[in-house]
């Protein structure tokens, strides 16, 4: 008989969580009988009744959380005498909060994504990378984004805020005021209203608010990757940036900020993407400028080498399984 393995998810936001999970899931039913506990993510569902009576069996149980709401919910069965391997991944490269601290210090295993975030945690743990499921996330030709007239697009995706370093992208946008048949696609969540209108008053400064479009968090990030030819991820902080992952696995040439999440593991700069400095909107612009002259070649081809190499959703569950079973 199998052992279970329970992932758990409790939010109502579809993120990088979200898509790591569901990139796993299928890879487990192999060695295990695999469940979803919660809402929000997309997998074989577990009731509350189902759950309990797993967790107050024989059998040989794996639970394993993303988030402090998860954990706390285990722990309370754990408190009521249930038998189970609890396992969480720390999702956030900033110092933990205390309670975030306790409650991962009363698990059986701990995950990080990246050396920073393993480092900065403080206590043991084991370092697994999230997985892009290079099945779904891949190159395709002729694909075009409705509204959009330019012919060449450059693709910054993920949650709109300041942190993720778009007033620097937008500077260093500057540069396609000279091509025009280029365009600038912000996808994600606005955070603050004013944050976009800061934005927009930037690309009408520099004379390129017709050629910078945003467009509201998508289920359908996929079209957009295969439709643009660079992606620029300029965050000044990543949980891992599985955004960077799906773009290089979609065939993109990516532009992404040095030592940042998992950008410099992804990336070996020249190779299979382009590195710069967090804040060096200079740099940036550079690095765009050289790539639609193509002289900073297009290395999209180079980047999904790298993902089906060595960042597959494949990879990813055999080394969680390793964790699982020992």
């Amino acid at each position: 008989m199998k052992p279970i393995l329970i992932h758990t998810h409790f939010h109502k936001r579809r993120t990088g969580v979200t898509r790591s999970i569901e990139n796993v899931l299928p890879f487990f039913d192999a060695k295990f009988e695999t469940y979803l506990f919660g809402y929000g993510a997309k997998g074989k569902h577990i009731s509350i009744k189902n759950l309990k009576n797993l967790l107050f069996s024989d059998r040989e149980v794996v639970v394993h959380c993303h988030r402090n709401n998860e954990i706390m919910r285990m722990l309370f069965f754990r408190f009521l005498g249930a038998k189970f391997k609890l396992i969480a991944t720390r999702h956030a490269e900033t110092i933990p909060s205390g309670l975030t601290m306790k409650l991962l210090k009363k698990s059986d295993k701990v995950i990080t994504l990246v050396k920073s975030m393993s480092e900065k945690l403080g206590i043991e743990n084991t370092i697994v990378g999230h997985g892009v499921n290079v099945e779904l996330f891949k190159p395709k030709e002729n694909i075009q984004l409705k509204n959009i007239p330019q012919e060449n697009i450059i693709l910054c995706a993920g949650r709109v805020r300041k942190s993720k370093g778009h007033l620097n992208l937008l500077n260093a946008a500057k540069v396609l005021r000279e091509h025009r048949n280029w365009a600038l696609v912000i996808v994600g969540k606005v955070d603050k209203p004013n944050f976009l209108t800061e934005l927009k008053a930037i690309a009408k400064n520099h004379f390129i608010e017709n050629q910078v479009f945003f467009r509201d968090e998508t289920l359908d990030i996929i079209s957009f990757y295969q439709a643009s030819k660079i992606a620029v991820v300029p965050s000044y902080s990543e949980g891992f940036s599985l955004v960077t992952a799906e773009a290089m696995s979609c065939g993109c040439a990516v532009i992404a900020t040095k030592n940042v999440g998992v950008h410099s593991s992804l990336i070996t700069h020249g190779e299979n993407g382009y590195l710069f400095e967090a804040g060096n909107s200079d740099a940036l612009a550079m690095l765009l400028e050289k790539s639609i002259h193509n002289r900073a070649p297009l290395l999209g081809i180079q980047a999904r080498q790298e993902i089906l190499e060595n960042w597959s959703a494949k990879k990813e569950a055999e080394r969680l399984i390793d964790i699982y079973l020992t």
